[in-house]
């Protein structure tokens, strides 16, 4: 059976949040389409969430009117590291939704660690 780029992603993506579920740690979860990126912060017990940001945000959009590009991610990254510490969330598991490490996420990913995120 083969299985087209979407089918793979879910499927790495399904792994990983097993192995994140196991971990009861509080998820960082990343998603990002060709005009926005998107990134949550989940409970382990409840999965709900806790806190997020997007470029679809104002203050986000205000500053990148464009949230496709890895300036926006950067500060995405900086924005959910920041609220997180607010509602003193130190640690998490960083969850990229079967995304490569690559680009945006790498951005994001890279934002939130030099904000004080920790994973």
């Amino acid at each position: 059976m083969l299985l087209n780029t979407k089918q793979m992603r879910l499927r790495r993506a399904k792994a990983t949040r097993i192995k994140i579920g196991n971990s009861r740690q509080f998820r960082l979860s990343v998603h990002k389409s060709n005009n926005h990126i998107y990134a949550q912060i989940l409970d382990p017990s409840s999965n709900r969430v806790i806190v997020s940001a997007s470029t679809v945000e104002a203050e986000v959009k205000k500053q990148y009117p464009s949230g496709g590009t890895i300036e926006a991610a950067k500060y995405v990254g900086h924005l959910v590291a920041k609220k997180s510490i607010e509602s003193q969330i130190y640690e998490v598991a960083f969850d990229r939704s079967g995304f490569k490490y690559h680009g945006r996420i790498k951005a994001l990913a890279d934002a939130a660690r030099s904000a004080g995120m920790k994973f």
